[in-house]
């Protein structure tokens, strides 16, 4: 039995990358993918296990924002981009990625402090429009912004945990499991399980 395929050099150059420049999609370049990584690794920088730049975590935010985000939480975070730039100036006079690790960390520590008030301010927002309209089935709740730093950080966790470093350097990995055993000694200090 045979076969042949019609076009195959099309079919096999959709295999090779074609683009030279540094668009990484229509919404991120490579500045921001590099901007997204140097924040990352701040969040989670190398230790006794390779930081968040090393597992690529800009390029997973990336493609999670693109793909998976509503478009007006795309542009808060692409704002948000320039709003950590604008932060990282306002606090040190320089651009992020010009920062210290020591001041990059003191940049993101204030933002993850102003973003806890204002998610509490956004639930506090929401329950109270809960309340205002209990009982009314046809009230759609209104749609409030995120901060775009919760959105960073939660997507550089669940980046660099899902990824292949973060899942067998960071956290214990058995990629074939024997048996089930319920009862596992645990010794203080040991990584959390990844699977």
């Amino acid at each position: 039995m045979g076969g042949a395929v019609i076009g195959a050099e099309f079919f096999i150059s959709g295999c090779k990358s074609t683009t030279t420049t540094s668009q990484v999609s229509d919404l991120f370049d490579a500045d921001h993918v590099a901007f997204l990584n140097e924040v990352a690794d701040t969040i989670l920088p190398t230790t006794s296990s390779p930081g968040a730049k090393a597992a690529n975590v800009g390029q997973f935010m990336a493609v999670m924002v693109r793909d998976c985000y509503t478009p007006a939480d795309q542009k808060t975070f692409l704002e948000g981009i320039g709003k950590l730039d604008d932060a990282s100036k306002k606090q040190f006079s320089n651009k992020f990625m010009d920062l210290t690790p020591q001041q990059r960390t003191d940049v993101l520590v204030a933002l993850d402090k102003e973003q806890k008030e204002f998610t509490t301010q956004r639930n506090k927002d929401l329950e109270a429009d809960a309340l205002k309209h209990k009982g009314d089935n046809k009230h759609k709740a209104p749609e409030l912004p995120n901060h775009y730093f919760r959105m960073m950080k939660q997507l550089t966790l669940l980046g660099y945990f899902t990824s292949e470093i973060g899942a067998t350097k960071a956290l214990r990995y058995i990629a074939v499991p024997g048996h089930y055993d319920g009862c596992v000694p645990y010794k203080k200090g040991d990584k959390a399980w990844a699977t």
